[in-house]
């Protein structure tokens, strides 16, 4: 920092030149060079320690900081012994700041600061001074190193290294409790003067507080300093260099001190009589009420516990503490019945649960109330004697079968009638119903405990006077199990025997299921469905362990005599009364290694017997391909030489289409049986399809009344009809029956043959003459016939 002063103060400049003082001769046998600081021995002579001459020394310059004139500073000024000051000696230097801070005169070796010099940026320069002869521009003396220091003024006030400060310190602290250390630092040389000597003091905070001048610690002065009084000081610290005189130069902080809170405040209650009105309504468990005791503490200092510490409600009501709030919540622990008890006095005391020992003379630190408690009468809806109810019904149970009664009541003193009804949702198939009077719950379906084996409903009851209240309750009704399923195969068995099986061998395990509870279902019997005759090939074991196994009865099954067998079993459980089921299974013949693995299960052509080899066999087989290939390629080539059906394009008279298979006409009786159409009841006769093989026994056929010769065609087809519907053995795909009958109301009647055995045509021919030249060959023909029959 720069001080302007109207005072100029003048560097004292010293040059101290060195001259030689040894006048000792010394003999010289040959050129001996001698440099600086260095001893040469000088053979056949006396070893002789000589200095090395220095024709010129330099000590420090100084040079004050912060210079404020127009003009250059002078520093100093250099000279040389071998100088006679004739200007043949030229001065020159280098180093820090040479040629730009520091300039120096070459003929009178003066040196001069160009600049304004900072000593907090740069304390000193170190710099190299030379003296070279003019002559023969050759250094007179070796270059010599000096120092130009930068001398120190008092330019810089005291700096605290942080700020403003927080701070906090307990409430009730003695007096010279340590609050906080401040420090302040000088940029200025602390080695020179009292520049950089720093005193403190308070501006600002007393008299709470106080600071030792030397160290800058800040201690409370003042005793019982109370944070419910005043919270927050603002205390102000000076520091001043040149050990606080006059004249020195001064920094200043501000530190923010806060009273932290300790427990020295007891609770109290504003009030030492409450009142709370409690509806006897509110349900258990939920807060009817709150109070609070006061504390000037804050935080943990003021955390209160409230108890009830005696009263006719103590086991009515509760109390407990909100954390945030610090307020006492008062719940419910019983049910409030106005017609029984009207009124509920409670002691309750708030109490800290921090009590600081240094404090215990401020306390006690608890505090005590009352609080009336009066109960209000309102219109209750029903009370039901049970929270829920559990029911059991059987399934398949009657429709109106009573399944259980709920039963609620009117708390109040009226004593008002109640209704009941089910609470049904828009999906609710509603099983059941109640009585709305006597509460009892019916069934309004059949119950099937395989579907729904739990029905959950909900019964409301309300006052007749008053039916807004309602009450709810919970029903559960568990369905029971009655045996009405018979039991199943698990799934279809895939059964494989093989060709060399052994009597008493297991090919198969069976499993079976039941949809009813296990008293109804497990454990399963397994038999064969014997008939009249025994299964001579398979039978069935039972396990004893609701399973059972298919064992043969004898060995070697052949796939050439019969590939699949047809075993009927019958499945019983061990309900009351037992069910039973029956199913047949379908046992394959397989062709098995020596293992028991499965080869095939088809059956296969016995070639090999006949000595023929693989290659032969597919020989054979293109041989065939072959001929067929050429029979289909004559047939083909056959019927694309035919004649083509019109002879000639002209001769549209001819353009007849004629087809080779002609019907026999009326003279063929060997086509068709007329008598089965003019008879039926002769073409009665039991057929069975043998296209499938029945599982059941065939029922015998409804055998019509027999009918007249005279019948008609369409009436009989109509009897079959009703046969093919109501007999069993019929397989259940379509069957297509044709019956040579076209029905009536045709505009062109019947062309069959059939009717020309009875009846005479009468029909007139000669419209074909208006047909055009392609039917008049037609209509000459049967103008000629119909011409004979006029005749």
């Amino acid at each position: 920092m720069r001080i302007t002063s109207t005072s100029c103060i003048c560097p004292v400049l010293v040059c101290l030149c060195f001259v030689q003082r040894c006048y000792g001769s010394i003999v010289h046998h040959g050129p001996v060079k001698v440099t600086r600081n260095q001893t040469k021995h000088i053979e056949k002579e006396t070893e002789v320690h000589h200095r090395p001459k220095r024709g010129w020394v330099f000590n420090q310059f100084f040079v004050l900081e912060e210079h404020i004139g127009s003009d250059p500073q002078y520093v100093g000024k250099l000279h040389s012994n071998a100088d006679k000051g004739d200007g043949s000696v030229r001065y020159i230097i280098t180093g820090e700041g040479a040629g730009s801070i520091f300039i120096i005169d070459e003929t009178t070796g003066d040196i001069h600061a160009t600049e304004s010099l900072d000593r907090e940026q740069k304390s000193h320069y170190v710099l190299h001074a030379q003296a070279i002869d003019l002559r023969t521009n050759k250094p007179l003396e070796p270059e010599s190193e000096f120092i130009i220091k930068v001398q120190d003024i008092n330019d810089n006030v005291p700096k605290f290294t942080g700020g403003p400060y927080v701070v906090t310190v307990p409430e009730m602290s003695a007096v010279g409790t340590s609050v906080l250390q401040v420090t302040a630092t000088d940029a200025d040389d602390p080695t020179y003067g009292n520049s950089a000597r720093v005193v403190y003091s308070i501006l600002q905070g007393q008299p709470y507080f106080s600071v030792d001048p030397k160290t800058g610690v800040i201690r409370t002065a003042l005793p019982n300093m109370d944070r419910e009084a005043r919270e927050h000081y603002s205390v102000v610290i000076q520091a001043k260099d040149m050990a606080g005189q006059v004249g020195g130069l001064s920094g200043s902080t501000t530190v923010n001190i806060t009273l932290t809170d300790v427990n020295d405040n007891p609770p109290k209650f504003l009030q030492k009589h409450y009142q709370l009105y409690v509806p006897e309504s509110a349900h258990v468990g939920t807060a009817v009420g709150k109070i609070k005791a006061s504390d000037a503490d804050v935080g943990s200092n003021a955390d209160m516990r409230y108890a009830i510490i005696n009263g006719d409600g103590a086991s009515t009501f509760s109390i407990s503490t909100e954390t945030e709030t610090g307020e006492g919540i008062i719940s419910l622990k019983k049910p409030l019945n106005y017609e029984k008890k009207k009124t509920y006095t409670l002691n309750i005391e708030g109490a800290n649960t921090n009590v600081d020992s240094r404090f215990i003379n401020f306390g006690p630190f608890k505090d005590m109330t009352t609080l009336k408690i009066t109960v209000g009468d309102v219109d209750e809806p029903p009370l039901f004697t049970e929270p829920a109810y559990v029911m059991e019904v059987y399934e398949n149970a009657d429709i109106g079968t009573v399944v259980g009664e709920v039963t609620a009541r009117d708390p109040d003193s009226a004593n008002s009638l109640v209704r009941y009804f089910i609470d049904h949702t828009a999906h609710d198939e509603r099983y059941f119903h109640i009585d709305a009077n006597s509460g009892a719950i019916k069934t309004a379906k059949f119950l099937n405990r395989e579907e729904i084996p739990w029905h959950n409903i909900t019964v409301s009851a309300s006052e007749i006077d008053n039916p807004s209240l309602l009450s709810h309750v919970p029903v559960g009704i568990q369905v029971l199990d009655v045996n009405d399923n018979s039991p199943e195969l698990s799934s279809d068995y895939d059964i494989i025997v093989c060709e060399n099986a052994k009597p008493g061998q297991v090919i198969q395990t069976l499993r079976a299921d039941d949809k009813d509870d296990t008293a109804n279902g497990p454990s399963f019997i397994f038999t064969v469905d014997e008939g009249p005759t025994t299964n001579p090939n398979f039978t069935v074991r039972n396990n004893n362990d609701n399973t059972a196994s298919i064992v043969t009865k004898r060995k070697r099954f052949s796939r050439k005599t019969q590939e699949v067998y047809y075993l009927p079993i019958i499945i019983s459980d061990g309900g009351t009364p037992s069910l039973s089921s029956s199913s047949t299974l379908t046992i394959r013949v397989c062709a098995c290694e020596r293992d028991g693995s499965v080869r095939t299960c088809h059956a296969e052509a016995f070639l090999s017997a006949a000595g023929l080899s693989t290659g032969a066999l597919i020989a054979i087989l293109l041989c065939v391909i072959i001929l067929l290939a050429i029979v289909v390629l004559f047939i083909t080539l056959k019927r694309s030489k035919k004649e083509p059906l019109i002879i000639s394009e002209e001769d549209v008279r001819e353009n007849v289409v004629t087809y080779d298979d002609e019907g026999g006409g009326e003279e063929d009786t060997e086509a068709f049986d007329i008598t089965a159409l003019r008879n039926p009841a002769a073409a009665e006769e039991m057929k069975y399809r043998r296209d499938i093989r029945p599982d059941v026994k065939p029922t015998p056929k409804h055998v019509l009344p027999p009918v007249l010769d005279s019948l008609d065609v369409h009436e009989f087809i109509k009897q079959r009809l009703v046969e093919a519907d109501l007999d069993p053995s019929v397989p259940p795909y379509d069957s297509l029956q044709t019956y040579a009958y076209e029905g009536q109301g045709s505009d062109a009647g019947s062309i069959s043959s059939l009717d020309s055995v009875a009846t005479q045509s009468e029909q007139d021919f000669n419209f074909l003459c208006d047909w055009g030249p392609e039917f008049k060959k037609l209509a000459e023909l049967y103008g000629d016939i119909q011409s004979e029959r006029t005749t």
